[in-house]
């Protein structure tokens, strides 16, 4: 469908817009590795540091290719972006990068060095021009060097000791933001929703009923928790992150506790529907105590008799009223 796509194709381009192309390539990449810096700089300088340089290479190679350009063809570069030419390799959207993490940020930067460098000797092989041969070249080898320098800009910036303390950090921000509200969301929907819906399950036997009651309990349990997380810390002061991914990890976990085991009310037969349900509940209640001792450090067996305790409680309660 190539009447359809308004993008060249890389074999069309002529070397000037090769040329151009890397020019734009190389300023839009110093740009990302300067928003990673910000992005990082106040939790994680040493990381930051690191990507100023990359930043800084990036820069002195988009010099050297406009200093190529103007000997070869004057002063006016002509206007080619990565999104004009079909096939070519992306960067992530910058505003996305918010969103990840210190070790992806890093990894992020290590593929777009190796996809500039794989795209560059890619194209070395389907032409027979010789000085575009060794254009092409040259930007595979300063690709390549890029690498090495980021390589030895990341030893340079981050010892063992650097490296491991802002693991630890983002780590700490990683419990913080998602797994802390996400536990305390599985907790409540998991344990608060037991008692109504197998209150209206031993009340009515009816199926049907007891899987409607079960979610509506869990969906309007976690569009409270997650407003109330939300609403609750901006996350300025207390450093636990946008109040929107907590507010958003505490409400999905919340419906999702619930729903576990208002789920098995889809099965017609009512003892069968229930002793899967009580099955669920079982594995939730165990789930939540290893979430605990895994990201929480608390003791596996005293987070098994609080969550296994509570319960149980909460389920015998809503079987005692049910029944009553």
């Amino acid at each position: 469908m190539r009447f359809f796509n308004h993008r060249k194709r890389f074999g069309d381009l002529s070397e000037q817009e090769v040329l151009a192309l890397a020019i734009s390539s190389e300023e839009d990449d110093a740009r990302i590795y300067r928003g990673y810096a910000e992005h990082l700089r106040a939790d994680y300088p040493a990381s930051a540091r690191m990507f100023d340089g990359m930043a800084a290479e990036e820069d002195t190679h988009r010099a050297r290719l406009i200093d190529l350009h103007r000997r070869r063809f004057g002063d006016t570069i002509p206007l080619i972006r990565r999104e004009h030419v079909a096939g070519y390799y992306a960067r992530r959207l910058v505003w996305l990068m918010e969103s990840l993490g210190l070790d992806r940020i890093r990894d992020e930067a290590g593929m777009m060095e190796r996809d500039a460098e794989r795209f560059y000797l890619a194209a070395i092989a389907r032409t027979t021009d010789a000085d575009t041969r060794e254009l092409l070249g040259d930007l595979a080898a300063a690709e390549a060097g890029h690498q090495a320098t980021a390589a030895e800009l990341a030893a340079e910036n981050l010892d063992a000791d650097t490296r491991q303390q802002e693991d630890l950090a983002a780590h700490r921000q990683f419990v913080l933001t998602w797994v802390q509200p996400g536990l305390a969301g599985l907790m409540d929907g998991s344990v608060s929703t037991l008692a109504p819906i197998f209150a209206t399950a031993f009340a009515t036997q009816d199926t049907w009923t007891t899987f409607l009651v079960g979610v509506a309990a869990s969906v309007g349990a976690g569009i409270s928790m997650g407003f109330t997380e939300a609403a609750s810390d901006d996350g300025e002061i207390s450093g636990r992150g946008s109040p929107i991914k907590r507010g958003l990890a505490s409400g999905v976990m919340t419906t999702i506790g619930g729903l576990g085991h208002a789920l098995p009310y889809l099965i017609a037969d009512f003892w069968t529907a229930t002793i899967i349900a009580f099955a669920i509940v079982f594995v939730e209640l165990w789930a939540i105590a290893w979430i605990q001792n895994r990201y929480m450090q608390t003791p596996f067996f005293r987070a098994a008799f609080q969550v296994v305790l509570g319960g149980a409680l909460v389920l015998g309660a809503g079987i005692v009223i049910g029944s009553g």
